[in-house]
Parts: C-alpha cells; sequence; structure tokens
C-alpha cells in the first residue's frame, strides 16, 4: 500500500483507505472517489504541480492538489490497458 503520490504511473490502481479527516473525505467522495473504485494517474504536474487522476469505475478525471494524494492510499491491482 503506497500513497497516490508515489504510485507508479503505468499501473491500475485500487484506492484501499483515505488517511485524512472528515473534510478530506467529504471532498473526494464529492469528486467521485470512493474506497474500492479503480483509478489511474492520467499526469503528474510539472515542478510538484497537481495529479491529474482517472478514475476508471465512474470514468471522470479529476486534478488533485498534492496534499491530498498523499492521504489517498492506493494498491496496484494490474497494469494499465
Amino acid at each position: 500500500m503506497v500513497s497516490l503520490i508515489k504510485a507508479p504511473h503505468d499501473k491500475t490502481l485500487k484506492i484501499v483507505e483515505v488517511k485524512g479527516g472528515h473534510g478530506v473525505r467529504r471532498r473526494l467522495l464529492s469528486l467521485g472517489f470512493h474506497k474500492n473504485d479503480t483509478v489511474e494517474l492520467d499526469s503528474r504536474g510539472i515542478l510538484r504541480g497537481p495529479l491529474v487522476v482517472k478514475n476508471l469505475t465512474s470514468g471522470t478525471s479529476v486534478a488533485l492538489g498534492r496534499g491530498v494524494a498523499q492521504k489517498v492510499m492506493v494498491e496496484i491491482v494490474g497494469d494499465k490497458k
């Protein structure tokens, strides 16, 4: 289990846990990210910018700031298709 920031770019990932308070969890839920959703990294921001994360479960893409992304714990479930 690694944080979304340290996750590999070319893998399919599953959200396992959110290590944050109520505000972080509520923000992610409002963006459509739930526990057990599968996601992949679309791109990483240059010079420590935001991460663009594609939610494969709902088909949406969202830019997450690094503070929020480091609280999302994921596990690798497979290679990107």
